[in-house]
């Protein structure tokens, strides 16, 4: 949908995922959307470098979400979300359902 605009798809798609999670690894990108590994490192990395989110580590892994101080991120997010508003239902549930955890045995 926005790959035209954004120059490839894993942007897109890297992209949505950090709207609907906020946050993201990139092995969980990667398995998410069923893209190698290599193609997300770089494109986060692309993303990085040009301001557009930013990284942290947390323990042994690196968390990628939005830079809160990235000039044009109210409309970036905008955007992104009138994108992901027409996409197909089936790709919504199947990409970008909120995350669910198992319950706890016992738990009320």
């Amino acid at each position: 949908m926005l790959e035209p605009l954004l120059g490839n798809g894993v942007v897109e798609k890297i992209l949505f995922y950090l709207l609907v999670y906020e946050n993201g690894y990139i092995r969980g990108m990667a398995n998410t959307f069923g893209i190698p590994v290599n193609g997300v490192t770089q494109q986060l990395k692309r993303l990085e470098d040009g301001g557009v989110i930013v990284s942290q580590k947390k323990g042994k892994i690196r968390l990628y979400m939005f830079n809160p101080r990235y000039p044009f991120l109210g409309e970036l997010k905008n955007l992104l979300q009138k994108a992901i508003d027409v996409l197909p239902d089936q790709e919504k549930k199947k990409y970008y359902r909120l995350r669910t955890r198992p319950r706890r045995k016992g738990k009320p």
